[in-house]
């Protein structure tokens, strides 16, 4: 039995990274209305920034003092997600042409180890979670991670190939949130909020 519990907290609080809004699913959005494969391709980007911000976090649990960086956090994530979002609209024109697959991957890869919402998760609940230890936690964790990044794009592929509007209005969606997460955060890092 807490073969299972373990597993499914694992589960349930990989989803707590995985589905709220954000940056990430912005990307993984504006590439999954193109294709599945690049949708799931900028989802292993995101899921290789969530292995790296973990294995930071817990190597340094009980060494490093995290609080007072959270502001320049916010910062470098507001100028970063901002950058994105203009790189997702100025891609727009673009596409169709074929781009590297390892190109959509560096790239969510990089939005990923940025995102402040990613940051901060890790450095709350994934350090709550590094503290939990547990290899079925971690396997229900990325176990949720990597359900997310299939059926998410596999459902925004879907929806688009219904309507050839929907494509251009994920994009320009997916790229207005990226603007108003890099707003917010940069009146977290201001101190404005």
């Amino acid at each position: 039995m807490e073969f299972i519990y373990s597993l499914l907290f694992g589960l349930l609080l990989g989803f707590t990274l995985t589905i709220p809004p954000g940056p990430m699913n912005a990307l993984i959005a504006s590439e999954s209305v193109i294709s599945m494969r690049r949708g799931v391709i900028a989802g292993s980007g995101a899921m290789s920034a969530d292995l790296l911000l973990g294995l930071i976090v817990f190597s340094l649990r009980s060494v490093f003092e995290f609080g007072q960086y959270v502001r320049a956090v916010y910062g470098l994530g507001a100028v970063m997600v901002a950058y994105f979002g203009v790189s997702v609209l100025r891609s727009r024109a673009e596409r169709r042409t074929e781009v590297p697959d390892r190109r959509i991957y560096a790239r969510a890869l990089a939005v990923g180890l940025t995102n402040p919402f990613q940051i901060l998760w890790w450095l709350t609940a994934g350090l709550a979670f590094a503290y939990l230890g547990g290899v079925l936690l971690f396997a229900g964790l990325f176990g949720a991670i990597a359900i997310w990044i299939c059926i998410f794009p596999w459902a925004l592929h879907s929806g688009v190939k219904r309507s050839a509007r929907a494509e251009g209005a994920v994009t320009v969606v997916s790229a207005s949130l990226m603007f108003v997460f890099a707003a917010y955060f940069a009146l977290l890092a201001a101190g404005l909020i």
